[in-house]
Order: structure tokens, then C-alpha cells, then sequence
């Protein structure tokens, strides 16, 4: 697992395709929108029936998860004021919690993804686009 920082604030976690456990791993804390686990269960293992319940949250900041199924993605991260820090090499298998700041993408190979995210999608207002960098700027990357 891998934690991208900027001074002491989370961009991203990124969770590779070698990454194992036994049990339960919460690889994002209790107070993020978006909630992601790493589970490792024996054949048998019973994860009991239920519903989950009505509970209000408040959302203020939208966080993506991406599961790459296929190919290469090279993610760009930038600050919330938009200033380009560092990349890095998605492989297939690997997951990403995109938690703040800003990113930019580049498939590297033909690419197959998944994203989640809280909806619904509001269109132009769920996000502001800027320009990104060349990939002579690219840095964080051997």
C-alpha cells in the first residue's frame, strides 16, 4: 500500500495487486466519504445476511475509487491550488482512493477501469478542469 502526501494531507491510497491480509484491512479511516477495505477470507467464512440502514451523511467533497482491470494508467496528482506534485504507474489489479487535491490521468496502454464514486453526477458542477502537465513535467516515476 502506498499513502501520497502533501505535507500531512492525503491525496490518494493506493492499494496494489500484491497487497494481502488475512481478515479485514480498512485501508481508509473512519472519517472519509468513501470507505475501502482489502478482504482476505478462508473458503467457508460466512459474512452474515443484512441490510444496511437509512443514515444521512453529509458529503461535502466527492472521493473516486478506481480498480484497473486492464492495461496501464498514469495518475497525476496536484494540490488543491492545482500545483502539479507527482505521478504514478497504475497496474492491473491495483485500486486507487482518490481522497483530495487534484489528479489527472494518462492510459499508458490500452485501459480498462471501473470508477466509484458518491453520485449523483452533477455534470460541469461536480468539477473544475484545468490544464494538466506535459508528459516532459512528469516526476515520481523511475
Amino acid at each position: 500500500m502506498e499513502v501520497i502526501k502533501k505535507k500531512d494531507k492525503t491525496l490518494a491510497i493506493i492499494v496494489r495487486d500484491d497487497h494481502q491480509c488475512d481478515g479485514i484491512d480498512f485501508v481508509t479511516p473512519g472519517e472519509y466519504s468513501q470507505q475501502v477495505a482489502y478482504m482476505h477470507h478462508p473458503k467457508g467464512k460466512v459474512i452474515a445476511a443484512h441490510v444496511h440502514n437509512l443514515v444521512h451523511r453529509n458529503v461535502v467533497l466527492t472521493q473516486e475509487v478506481l480498480f484497473i482491470k486492464k492495461g496501464k494508467l498514469r495518475v497525476d496528482f496536484y494540490d488543491e491550488y492545482k500545483d502539479y506534485l507527482e505521478s504514478r504507474i497504475l497496474n492491473a489489479g491495483d485500486v486507487i482512493l482518490l481522497v483530495s487535491g487534484g489528479h489527472g490521468f494518462k492510459a499508458l496502454e490500452e485501459l480498462e477501469m471501473i470508477e466509484v464514486k458518491q453520485g449523483p453526477y452533477a455534470g460541469d458542477a461536480d468539477k473544475e478542469r484545468f490544464e494538466g502537465i506535459d508528459d516532459s513535467e512528469v516526476k515520481g516515476i523511475e
